[in-house]
C-alpha cells in the first residue's frame, strides 16, 4: 500500500507544466513590410545622383568666352582694357566668341554700339559698323582748346563754329566744356554722338593732352556739309552736353 501511494504522488508532480528557462526570449511577430516605402527611397537615391551627374557634366562643359567690360562705340573694336574672360556653358545654339580668338577678334568693328557686362556674340562685329538711318560718321581734326578734356566714345557733345577773339556775340563754352573763353560762336549740332577719340589717360590715370585729336562723330545726315565745312577750316569746338 505505501509504495502504492508514492508513485502516485510522484506521478501527480511529473505532470506539472514545464517553466520556461530564465533568459530565453519570447517569440515575436513578424514585422509588416512596406514595399512601397523601400521604391521611393530607392527612387530618391536615384534622382540625387542624376542631378549630381548633371551638375558635373555642366561644369565641365564651361567654355571660355570673351566678355564686354566697357561700352564699345559702332565702328570700335575691342582692346585688352574693355573686354574680360569669362567661363559660361556652352551652347550650340549662342555664338559664342571664344577667348583664344581674342587677336582675331581686335581686327572686326562694332557694327552697333555694344553696352558693358554682355557677353560678346560674332553677330556684334563685322567688317564695318552699321550707321543708322538718317545719320552719318563725320571725322574731325581738334586742337587743343577745341574739345573737352578726357572725351570719350559714348559721349554726348554739341559742335560750335568759332570764330576769332574779341567779339561780344555769340555763346561762349566755359574752359571745361572745350571752346575758349572769348571766342564767338554758333551752334553747327546740338547734339552728336561721339563715335571714336583716342585715350587721354596716362599710365597713372592723368589726363595727358595732345596737340591734335582725332575725333569721329555720329550726327544728323543733314548737318553734315555744314560740319565738314567748319571743321576744314579748323572753326569747329565741341562742347560737353550736361547730363549726357
Amino acid at each position: 500500500m505505501k509504495i502504492q501511494e508514492r508513485t502516485g504522488a510522484g506521478a501527480g508532480r511529473s505532470a506539472a507544466p514545464a517553466q520556461p528557462a530564465v533568459g530565453d526570449r519570447l517569440p515575436t511577430p513578424p514585422r509588416e513590410r512596406k514595399p512601397a516605402l523601400a521604391a521611393l527611397a530607392v527612387l530618391l537615391i536615384l534622382v540625387g545622383a542624376l542631378g549630381a551627374t548633371m551638375l558635373v557634366l555642366q561644369v565641365g562643359d564651361r567654355i571660355e568666352v570673351v566678355k564686354v567690360t566697357k561700352q564699345i562705340p559702332a565702328g570700335q573694336s575691342v582692346s585688352g582694357s574693355n573686354v574680360e574672360s569669362v567661363l559660361v556653358v556652352e551652347d550650340p545654339e549662342i555664338n559664342y566668341i571664344p577667348w583664344t580668338q581674342l587677336d582675331a577678334l581686335k581686327e572686326l568693328k562694332a557694327v552697333s554700339t555694344i553696352p558693358a557686362n554682355v557677353v560678346a556674340v560674332g553677330e556684334m562685329f563685322g567688317d564695318e559698323a552699321k550707321v543708322p538711318d538718317g545719320k552719318s560718321v563725320v571725322g574731325l581734326s581738334l586742337k587743343e582748346g577745341q574739345y573737352p578734356a578726357g572725351i570719350e566714345p559714348g559721349d554726348t557733345v554739341a559742335a560750335y563754329r568759332v570764330g576769332g577773339r574779341g567779339s561780344s556775340s555769340g555763346s561762349e563754352a566755359d574752359e571745361d566744356g572745350g571752346a575758349a573763353a572769348g571766342t564767338s560762336s554758333s551752334v553747327i549740332v546740338e547734339q552728336a554722338r561721339v563715335n571714336s577719340a583716342p585715350d587721354q589717360k596716362g599710365g597713372d590715370g592723368s589726363i595727358v593732352s595732345s596737340a591734335n585729336l582725332p575725333v569721329t562723330l555720329v550726327v544728323d545726315s543733314a548737318q553734315v556739309a555744314a560740319l565738314a565745312q567748319a571743321a576744314s577750316n579748323g572753326e569747329v569746338a565741341l562742347v560737353l552736353v550736361p547730363g549726357n
